[in-house]
């Protein structure tokens, strides 16, 4: 008995560990912080942090898997819902919103992370990629845009959302730039589809 109250003990700390990290790296960055950072936000000894992570790529590498996890099943979960291109995009926004200011640092940073946090960072844009691709390939069709790969409208979506991150203190000094630009992010690309072929060229 008084193991498993260890355990449960030390599974508490180290979520609550990932947790301080996950809102001391959204707010200063990711690769920046040292573990004494950390373990200052987290009011714990130095020594707390590396029991649990032993070194800090470690715990970026955790973070980012957990927090890449979280938005991958949100997705999943809100594209269960949608019924249209347009609800998709809403709901793919909808994911970033929750969890915006980290995932603003992943689009600045994510060249900088180590390789386990990039795959994790990588396997998110799949998840979206899944979700997403059966709503452009319909549009692709509906539009007569034949000669126009439903993979390279993902990439057009998914640049423009990540310049407008990277760019967010021109954009929203205030860090609400999916709150601000989403609608317009939206009905500008939905537009683009819905041009016909001739205009586009």
């Amino acid at each position: 008995m008084k193991e498993s109250s260890r355990q449960l003990q030390k599974q508490r700390t180290r979520d609550m560990l990932l947790h301080t990290a996950y809102l001391y790296f959204s707010e200063h960055g990711i690769r920046n912080p040292r573990m004494s950072d950390i373990a200052q936000a987290a009011g714990v000894s130095h020594g707390t942090v590396f029991l649990h992570f032993k070194t800090q790529e470690e715990l970026i590498a955790e973070v980012v898997g957990t927090c890449c996890g979280k938005i991958a099943r949100r997705t999943h979960e809100l594209a269960g819902e949608c019924g249209s291109l347009e609800e998709m995009l809403k709901a793919h926004l909808d994911g970033i919103r929750e969890y915006e200011a980290f995932y603003t640092r992943l689009v600045v940073e994510s060249r900088m992370l180590p390789q386990s946090a990039r795959d994790a960072w990588i396997s998110v844009q799949s998840a979206v990629s899944l979700h997403l691709s059966p709503f452009l390939e319909k549009a692709v069709a509906e539009a007569g845009l034949s000669g126009t790969p439903a993979s390279m409208l993902f990439h057009v979506w998914m640049g423009l959302i990540h310049y407008y991150l990277a760019n967010s203190d021109l954009f929203a000094p205030d860090g609400k730039v999916v709150e601000r630009y989403g609608d317009a992010w939206i009905s500008t690309f939905l537009q683009l589809l819905r041009q016909r072929p001739e205009k586009l060229s």
